[in-house]
């Protein structure tokens, strides 16, 4: 028989307490603190074109908001089943225009899941291994990577001129695109310079024919 203690009875006030208040400060006050260090990363290794605090900041709500959701998830099991099928039907429409930023965001992730998990010792040694190798190698530079040169000049004799001077001063030249008016050429080109040295790009520009030069860098992301 259903009494009236009973239809005030509710499951809801006896999770208060399946989740120490010491746990969850533990847990939140790391996942701040990995969720900078991250932060951190990201910003010293942005090579893009427009850096976004936003993104960073995001990066530090992302650990600690998965850090809270697994700690709920682990204290009753479920709780976790009914987080699957809530999870389940979250679409983010956000375009990642950076392929390296997907790393920081699965980053921050498993970060919160590992912390929330308790493993406390691999959510911090991890961090700053996966840290260190970022910082090595996508800071690395080298005179080997590729850029795009854009000469305009007058006419065949002139790109003549081009094509050959340019196959003397870099080691490899690929032509990506090539627009052709009345009276003047445009040429767009892959290079590899042999040294960290653009000076030919000056004498590029005194040749006969030529009007212009522009050497940019060349993330891959040209369409031609």
């Amino acid at each position: 028989m259903t009494t009236f203690q009973d239809i005030f009875k509710s499951s809801f006030l006896e999770n208060v307490a399946s989740v120490s208040l010491l746990d969850m400060a533990i847990a939140l006050v790391l996942a701040f603190g990995l969720g900078v260090f991250i932060f951190l990363v990201y910003k010293k290794t942005f090579s893009g074109v427009m850096y976004s605090s936003s993104f960073g900041v995001t990066l530090i709500a992302l650990t600690m908001i998965t850090t809270l959701v697994i700690l709920a998830v682990t204290s009753n099991v479920v709780l976790s089943l009914g987080m699957v099928g809530a999870l389940s039907i979250v679409r983010f429409r956000t375009a990642i225009k950076e392929p390296l930023d997907i790393a920081f965001l699965f980053w921050s992730i498993a970060v919160g899941i590992v912390l929330a998990a308790g493993l406390i010792p691999l959510a911090v040694i991890g961090s700053v291994v996966i840290g260190l190798v970022l910082l090595v190698f996508v800071n690395r530079k080298s005179h080997n990577d590729p850029y795009i040169i854009v000469v305009q000049c007058d006419g065949q004799e002139s790109e003549q001129s081009v094509r050959s001077f340019l196959a003397q001063q870099v080691l490899r030249c690929v032509t990506k695109s090539k627009t052709v008016q009345r009276g003047a050429v445009e040429l767009n080109m892959e290079v590899r310079l042999k040294r960290d040295d653009t000076s030919f790009v000056n004498a590029l520009t005194e040749l006969p024919g030529v009007r212009s030069a522009v050497l940019v860098s060349y993330n891959g992301d040209y369409m031609g």
